[in-house]
């Protein structure tokens, strides 16, 4: 009866096994899927943007739209963000150091801190909430009301008319406003710090110093960084809102989009610091 037993019990562990085994290959594979699309589509964008034949008039047109867009539409905020950041941390370096008679490390600490690691995440998140969430909504729209299959139909491409024209607004946008966000912070908490009387140096001493923390690599991190995370921010975006369905609201795009471009901001700032 014992062995009766063993042996209906082993079939059923194996099938257990096997079953737990199936799903985390189902997982594993669509996980992979997104990250693996999501590679392949941007690299589609940067190899495309570099031939003249993709951008035709409605694709230039689009471009210029979402650049007016997601520059204008994220300047006030970034701008409000530099100014918190250059009182909250530019101008309390500027005078602890001072007062402990370390100003000329100031360059040192705000290069390490402030542009290699905050500026890149906080423009990322800024035009991750502000555009990203209106691509959500544009091409979750056109997803769910079959707008896009009538393109493909009409033998329209959606990679060149939605796609590319996002990827590379997006990746101009955060340049321009990741350079915007750096001056606004040093220039703000260098006037708050003047103001105190904390600062013992001019405003050209003050910026030859930061820029001579800088190393050789920081020249090319610093905007390979604003650039990539702005590229995959447009790129999780539009990815996600082509898995819409009729019956998926935006109550549950949006916070899917979040998640996904947040994560890749993270990683992206992670890897590329790492790699410096």
């Amino acid at each position: 009866m014992t062995s009766v037993r063993a042996i209906t019990k082993r079939p059923r562990l194996w099938l257990r096994l096997l079953g737990v085994l199936a799903w985390t290959g189902r997982l594993t594979r669509r996980r992979l899927n997104f990250i693996l699309t999501l590679s392949a589509l941007s690299g589609g964008v940067i190899v495309d943007a570099f031939r003249p034949g993709s951008w035709r008039r409605t694709s230039r047109t689009e471009l210029r739209r979402l650049l007016r867009q997601s520059i204008g539409g994220g300047l006030t905020t970034i701008v409000f963000t530099a100014i918190l950041i250059g009182l909250g941390m530019v101008f309390q370096a500027l005078y602890w150091l001072g007062q402990a008679g370390q100003e000329e490390s100031i360059g040192a600490i705000l290069v390490t801190v402030l542009v290699r690691e905050i500026i890149p995440v906080l423009v990322g998140l800024v035009l991750l909430g502000r555009s990203g969430s209106v691509i959500l909504i544009e091409l979750g729209g056109l997803q769910a009301g079959g707008q896009i299959a009538t393109l493909q139909a009409q033998g329209l491409d959606p990679f060149e008319l939605l796609v590319l024209p996002r990827g590379v607004a997006f990746a101009l946008a955060s340049y321009t406003l990741g350079i915007i966000f750096v001056l606004t912070a040093l220039l703000s908490g260098f006037i708050a710090g003047s103001l105190a009387g904390a600062v013992n140096m001019s405003i050209w001493t003050f910026l030859d110093n930061v820029l001579a923390a800088m190393r050789p690599t920081d020249f090319a991190i610093f905007p390979a960084k604003l650039l990539i995370i702005g590229l995959l921010v447009a790129m999780t975006a539009c990815l996600t809102a082509f898995d819409a369905s009729s019956h998926l609201d935006s109550n549950r795009l949006m916070p899917r989009g979040f998640v996904r471009g947040l994560l890749a901001i993270l990683i992206t700032s992670g890897l590329l610091s790492l790699a410096s």
